[in-house]
């Protein structure tokens, strides 16, 4: 338990000062600074909190992200882990879309969003699907993969539960592949409802990108059981 204190005390400082460092930019208005520190800051922030923790990640399948298209990357989620595995180790420069709670911490939700992360307020389905408007007007003038837990909440017994439709609304509406991955290993290291941080290696396996081409909102939840199956097998590998 002293262990998991340190990483947990280290883990808050390293946040500290990375959000700082975003706020003193964004208040400063250095836009063109702040894209850069951004993209730098979470890489830097998430590979920091895993060194603490002594945890590695492998990813596999890497190639199958193409930093020059925008995609929605779905994954599953086991553990507040996997945030640090896929911001430190994917090949892009994903924005996620997190809960609003996020947002609403302080010093760190407004560096959040100042960097280009979309929060969801799950209680107002108005407000979500807004929100998600938002992502796909941004695509339509901007490279972006925006990554998404897709479960909605993290596994407690490390099982993949039923996707959410949102994330394949919006890949259908914004006409942009879905790229599977698993994460794999994060729940030995922290699960659900738990404090104590173990050491050891986070897999994270990318999947080939699948399609939308020719795919209306109607088709979301098709699309949703092959991603979901894509994950799963992925996940038995």
């Amino acid at each position: 338990m002293l262990r998991s204190s340190w990483v947990l005390f280290a883990g808050s400082f390293v946040t500290l000062c990375y959000a700082i460092k975003v706020r003193l930019l964004t208040a400063l208005g250095k836009a063109d600074l702040l894209c850069n520190v951004c993209d730098s800051a979470a890489r830097g922030w998430s590979r920091s909190i895993l060194g603490i923790a002594s945890v590695s990640v492998r990813v596999e399948g890497g190639k199958n992200l193409d930093p020059s298209i925008s995609c929605v990357v779905v994954a599953n989620h086991e553990s507040w882990f996997d945030v640090w595995a896929l911001a430190g180790w994917l090949p892009i420069n994903g924005k996620f879309v997190g809960k609003e709670e996020l947002a609403r911490i302080p010093l760190f939700g407004p560096s959040w969003r100042a960097c280009g992360h979309v929060a969801i307020d799950r209680k107002d389905r108005e407000a979500a699907v807004k929100s998600l408007r938002s992502i796909v007007e941004r695509m339509s003038r901007e490279i972006l993969q925006v990554i998404i837990f897709a479960e909605g909440t993290r596994s407690a017994d490390g099982e993949i539960q039923t996707f959410k439709k949102g994330p394949f609304i919006l890949a259908i509406e914004a006409g942009v592949p879905i790229v599977p991955v698993c994460i794999d290993g994060s729940r030995a290291i922290m699960p659900k409802g738990s404090f104590v941080i173990g050491k050891g290696e986070i897999k994270v396996r990318v999947g080939e990108p699948i399609s939308v081409a020719g795919m209306v909102y109607e088709d979301r939840d098709q699309l949703r059981e092959i991603a979901q199956t894509a994950v799963a097998e992925l996940k038995g590998r």
